[in-house]
């Protein structure tokens, strides 16, 4: 049933990509660009309002020539499904962790998001701007994906549960979702939990069902699900800096002029400068409400938490498929070396 979805979904853009391609602006002599953002995130986070400052650059700064939908709440599709419309050659964008980027054929680009990789955020910007970012982001754009913009904060990844989560023990045996990568698979049972993965929109109601007995995202994120509504026990791992990488299709970026593709990748930067600031003051507020919502936070033994995370940067499973020397160079790269 996936598929046939799938399927539909990449032929209704195929149809509306032609559509788009046949229109004009007003006056008829310039071909207006259809650029469609998906997101499984909701109106009026911080992503979404970022994605929204994105639309409104890029369209003055094209004078229309790029015309920019946002299409929130996975109503375009779930991550994988854009991203294989991205395979398609469909001008798809969206957010996607590196963790998808080391499931689609650059393994390399998954360890930025092993627990407890990045110490500061600081240590994310240099990675981003290093030789090794910039190698593995070739290697995508090989795969078909390309790297648009690096520099969004989506947040640190925090544990929201049914029941609380104080120690490493409460983690044993915990039904935890997570998004349908390996790295996250793999990092939640080091941990010592047990992951299920789903999509996003769809763990509201797995929590209220007992399918799951938490998750882990950003702060923001849980309050604008409303997650505070069916788990009330936020602990504060902290386990995953998480930068936002926004990817779309290769072959058609590369049908764009020069100057068409610096205005998607210059303004995709400078909203995520907006989307920053957004996030900073988004989770304060989120903490303020979901203590309004009856919702302990808890806090942690956080050397036991990231001494607990060790054994996984020594999983064969990964080290067979990393590059011998991954964890010195992305050691430099975070050092800014």
């Amino acid at each position: 049933m996936r598929r046939l979805l799938t399927v539909f979904l990449i032929l209704a853009l195929v149809v509306t990509g032609l559509y788009a391609a046949g229109g004009s602006q007003a006056g008829g002599s310039q071909r207006r660009i259809v650029v469609q953002i998906g997101t499984e995130n909701n109106p009026g986070e911080p992503l979404t309002e970022g994605l929204m400052e994105w639309k409104r650059l890029a369209e003055e700064m094209s004078n229309g020539a790029l015309e920019v939908h946002v299409f929130p709440s996975s109503s375009l599709g779930h991550k994988d499904q854009l991203i294989d419309q991205m395979m398609a050659g469909i001008g798809v964008i969206t957010n996607a962790d590196c963790g998808f980027f080391a499931d689609r054929g650059v393994p390399d680009f998954g360890i930025t998001f092993a627990p407890y990789f990045f110490a500061t955020w600081e240590e994310a910007w240099n990675l981003i701007e290093s030789d090794w970012y910039a190698r593995q982001s070739r290697l995508l754009e090989d795969r078909g994906m390309k790297i648009v913009a690096s520099n969004w904060v989506y947040g640190d990844r925090h544990t929201l549960t049914r029941r609380p989560i104080r120690t490493l023990e409460d983690f044993r045996g915990l039904k935890l979702r997570v998004p349908n990568n390996l790295i996250q698979i793999r990092g939640t049972e080091v941990m010592g939990a047990s992951p299920a993965p789903m999509p996003l929109g769809e763990v509201y109601t797995a929590l209220q069902q007992g399918v799951v007995d938490g998750l882990e995202n950003s702060i923001p994120a849980l309050d604008g699900f409303r997650f505070y509504e069916v788990a009330k026990y936020l602990t504060l791992t902290a386990h995953i800096r998480n930068l936002i990488p926004f990817i779309t299709s290769a072959q058609w970026y590369n049908t764009l002029s020069r100057e068409h593709q610096d205005i998607i990748i210059e303004y995709g930067r400078l909203a995520g400068l907006h989307n920053n600031r957004l996030q900073a003051i988004a989770e304060e507020a989120a903490i303020a409400n979901f203590r309004a919502n009856g919702v302990e936070i808890i806090e942690v033994d956080m050397a036991r938490f990231i001494n607990q995370a060790q054994p996984f940067y020594s999983m064969q499973e990964f080290r067979a498929i990393w590059s011998p020397n991954i964890i010195e160079e992305t050691n430099r790269a975070k050092a800014g070396r």
